[in-house]
């Protein structure tokens, strides 16, 4: 990623399939530039839970990183119940994590 542009300036783009996944040393230094998101154990998905007060703002902020995930092409596993909506993300076609994934990740916690 470069350096002069904010993850949130940027847009996803369409993973084709033919480039490696990041490194489990690179995931891991990309991951210090967001806010209280973890790795899986292999470093292939990013995960964040957030917490809410009911039902409905757990709902609402679900619905918000679905037309997020819309407009930047790049979609989550979206898991939520009364107070909690859990975000996993992970480029499918290379079955571990990209750039995209840390876009995403700034541009969900922007939402708040």
């Amino acid at each position: 990623m470069p350096n002069d542009t904010s993850l949130t300036e940027r847009t996803c783009v369409p993973c084709r399939g033919d480039v490696p996944r990041l490194d489990i040393n690179v995931a891991k230094e990309k991951l210090k530039s967001l806010d209280d998101w973890t790795l899986n154990d292999d470093s292939t998905r990013l995960i964040k839970i957030f917490y809410f007060d009911n039902f409905k703002d757990a709902q609402t902020f679900a619905n918000k990183v679905g037309d997020l995930a819309e407009i930047e092409f790049h979609h989550p596993d979206i898991t939520f119940g009364w107070g909690y909506c859990k975000i996993i993300l992970q480029t499918q076609k290379i079955r571990g994590l990209h750039e995209n994934d840390f876009i995403l990740a700034e541009k969900t916690d922007q939402i708040l």
